[in-house]
């Protein structure tokens, strides 16, 4: 849990409430607060010797195939996804290609510098800038009609590249997938304008309906295309797919491979509706933990 990536503060509070889940569940649990020095945390592994590891890690490094790639060479099982499908999903262009080679509906989207970004609009407005490699909305903006000002391309902290994607106007709807099964479908909103990290984890920051208010085939449809988004990309344990729905297209703007734990998360709420109380969906998690093989 806690890492070094922008999400450090949400993956505590994840962490924070998986380990009140299993230790209800009657697990022997020990958090380890995850920092760069690698050594330590090999140290760590060794002495305490886990049956399991339980990855509450969001963002970069925790959630992006290098936790992953360690614990599968120290034969340490974890939960969620492994090394390739944890890589894949959180580059962003790259979980597009894979989503489009499955049939999936994706919005059209450009890498560019931050300098051309700076310079003029590099798609037709209205458009989203967001990082290529940042989960839980890290980073990003609509650029509408009027917006002359880029301030944020100049002060762009997540690397050089910069991804613009066309805006999808519509419904918000997310689904959570375990394994390969889907649990439900949540339509999300929110008086922020759109659903950014501060809608996803501020007290009263967005609005939950669920089951969403959709006819029964588009709720059956949206929930067989998360199930296929995580078959393509390979992952494994529980995921969850975001969607826009604009009254005709479902357009699916990514996976994400280490769901929010908190208790404003999505996936519990969906747990939940399907019957299953956190402390089992954690224990399930536990249970089906393996390494790549």
């Amino acid at each position: 849990m806690g890492g070094f990536s922008a999400e450090r503060e949400v993956s505590l509070n994840s962490g924070a409430n998986a380990v009140r889940a299993l230790e209800t569940a009657g697990y022997a649990v020990q958090a380890i607060d995850v920092s760069r020095d690698v050594g330590s945390l090999l140290h760590h592994l060794e002495h305490t010797k886990p049956d399991v590891v339980f990855n509450a890690l969001h963002g970069r490094y925790g959630e992006d195939g290098c936790v992953q790639g360690m614990l599968n060479i120290l034969e340490v099982p974890y939960t969620h996804s492994g090394l390739l499908a944890s890589s894949l999903a959180m580059d962003k262009p790259m979980a597009k290609r894979v989503f489009a080679s499955a049939g999936l509906t994706v919005a059209q989207d450009r890498l560019v510098t931050r300098d051309i970004l700076i310079a003029g609009d590099p798609v037709p407005l209205p458009y989203v800038v967001k990082p290529h490699n940042e989960g839980s909305s890290v980073g990003v903006t609509i650029v509408r009609e009027g917006d002359n000002d880029r301030p944020f391309a100049r002060h762009w902290p997540y690397g050089p590249q910069v991804m613009v994607e066309e805006y999808i106007p519509g419904r918000e709807l997310t689904v959570a997938v375990m394994d390969r099964h889907a649990l439900g479908v949540t339509e999300i909103s929110t008086h922020r304008g759109f659903y950014d990290y501060d809608a996803k984890y501020a007290s009263g920051g967005s609005a939950h309906t669920l089951p969403a208010d959709l006819p029964e085939a588009v709720y059956r449809t949206v929930q067989e295309l998360a199930v296929r988004a995580h078959q393509a990309l390979g992952c494994r344990g529980v995921s969850r797919s975001d969607f826009r729905y604009d009254g005709t297209r479902l357009v699916i703007l990514e996976t994400n491979t280490q769901p929010g734990m908190t208790a404003t998360s999505l996936v519990p709420e969906q747990a939940a509706l399907a019957g299953i109380p956190f402390p089992d969906l954690c224990t399930w998690m536990v249970e089906t933990a393996q390494c790549d093989v």
